[in-house]
């Protein structure tokens, strides 16, 4: 009868071979030097831990997406307009402001990943509250208890987002970091595409809100498992003092940006960048004009799917060679994205197949991909181990302000039309790979002064 002392060798052969498989390397090829030694024989196990987390979350986020699924929900139910235009920046500023204050109290645990789990956990809880609010208010009250709901999801999202990047920091070495992540999105895409084929033809061009409720039931059930998945990562204790306070925090961000330009030069491209992240409720809009049916939905959330597919193993490769030119590369493409949408529109007599339009979400979700992987793998890769949740809580917290910005374009939309919000959104995604053209490379960040 075999042991457990047997079954672990058997596991960890097994993670080393789907290791390989993944990455391309074997123990003799592996290099720990970025992390603790101690780390190094758990490499295999927690990568895959961290890709099934991954496969969860970006599973989860479409389902429940901000940018597709709520909106799309919110008015099947008779949520006043005004109200959708609030999700995308509600979610920005809600995972990106209170960075600051999270990363003093991550400083002072151990083990970080305790922070991804209890945040985990949490935004499983209340994607799952969002039911009873749909089901048992009115439309009016309905909709600001999601806001309210997603509000607290968007918070704890951003507890998550400081304590994964130095876990990842932590347990995979530099040069695997990209293609962790573009691993991470290819799975989740794939699972997404699965998904939206069903819900695709799950729901055909009915309004009815009810399927969206076994969406979002699904993605908080997905929440509890991701955070199952992290929970068993093998993290090395590290060290736990000199917790600061937020205060202390800011000055020392602020000094980080006065002292260094390639710091500066990264935070003004991720800050333009930003807009690609955001921009997915102007094409939106825009498509909304143009096609009509809750079909729609699902057509574009394969697109999404597709997208994160054929992109993430390139953007991956790519990242873990130069992660700046991932950046230069999404700003370029989600301008052509907004240009396309541009071209469709001008080009559309009156309403048209959401067939048609789907090449224009393909596209963002390509550039959108590229913007999230190679902001975060050049982060990583570029901030001190010790320091590193300081710079990815200031940088993160500074963007969260330009997002709220960027939520007057919905306005502009309003007022001005979805096109004319097209074409500012392609200037901006123009000027992010401008910008990222002017930022050192990730191991030149720091020296730069």
């Amino acid at each position: 009868m075999p042991t457990s002392t047997t079954a672990e060798p058997a596991s960890a052969e097994l993670s080393e071979r789907l290791y390989g498989i993944l990455t391309g390397d074997g123990p003799e090829d592996r290099a720990c030097a970025s992390i603790p030694e101690a780390a190094c024989t758990d490499v295999p196990r927690n990568y895959l831990l961290n890709l099934a987390n991954g496969a969860c979350t970006k599973l989860a986020e479409q389902l429940a997406s901000p940018g597709l699924t709520l909106p799309w929900m919110m008015a099947a139910l008779g949520v006043p307009a005004s109200l959708l235009a609030f999700l995308s920046p509600i979610k920005q500023v809600g995972s990106l402001l209170p960075q600051m204050a999270v990363a003093a109290q991550i400083r002072q645990l151990q083990q970080r990943k305790w922070a991804w789990v209890v945040a985990g956990v949490i935004q499983g809880f209340l994607l799952l509250a969002i039911i009873p609010a749909v089901i048992f208010l009115e439309p009016l009250a309905a909709g600001v208890a999601i806001l309210f709901l997603f509000t607290l999801f968007s918070m704890a999202s951003g507890a998550g987002s400081v304590a994964f990047q130095d876990v990842t920091g932590k347990t995979i070495p530099k040069g695997r970091r990209g293609r962790l992540l573009a691993h991470r999105a290819a799975f989740g895409g794939a699972l997404t595409l699965v998904a939206a084929l069903g819900l695709r033809f799950w729901l055909g061009e009915s309004d009815d809100f009810q399927p969206y409720l076994w969406l979002i039931f699904t993605a908080g059930l997905l929440w509890l498992l991701a955070s199952l998945l992290f929970s068993s990562i093998e993290e090395e204790p590290g060290a736990g003092e000199g917790g600061r306070n937020m205060l202390s925090e800011v000055r020392r961000g602020f000094g980080l940006v006065r002292k260094g330009s390639g710091f500066r030069a990264y935070l003004a491209a991720r800050a333009a960048l930003t807009s690609v992240e955001v921009g997915m409720p102007i094409f939106v809009l825009h498509a909304h004009g143009l096609t009509q049916g809750a079909g729609a939905l699902g057509i574009f959330i394969v697109a999404i799917g597709l997208a994160n597919i054929l992109s993430s193993p390139i953007w991956g490769k790519l990242s873990d060679r130069t992660a700046r030119r991932v950046m230069i590369f999404a700003g370029l493409l989600g301008a052509a994205a907004a240009f396309l949408a541009l071209a469709i529109g001008f080009l559309a007599a009156e309403e048209i197949s959401p067939l048609l339009y789907a090449p224009a979400f393909l596209l963002l979700g390509i550039a959108e991909a590229g913007a999230r992987l190679g902001r975060k793998t050049y982060l990583v890769d570029a901030a001190p181990s010790e320091e590193r949740p300081l710079y990815v809580a200031f940088s993160n917290s500074l963007v969260g302000v330009v997002a709220l910005l960027l939520g007057g374009l919905g306005v502009l939309a309003d007022v001005a039309g979805a096109a004319t919000a097209l074409l500012v959104f392609a200037a901006l995604a123009l000027a992010a790979a401008g910008l990222s053209a002017a930022m050192p490379e990730a191991d030149k960040m720091v020296e730069s002064a």
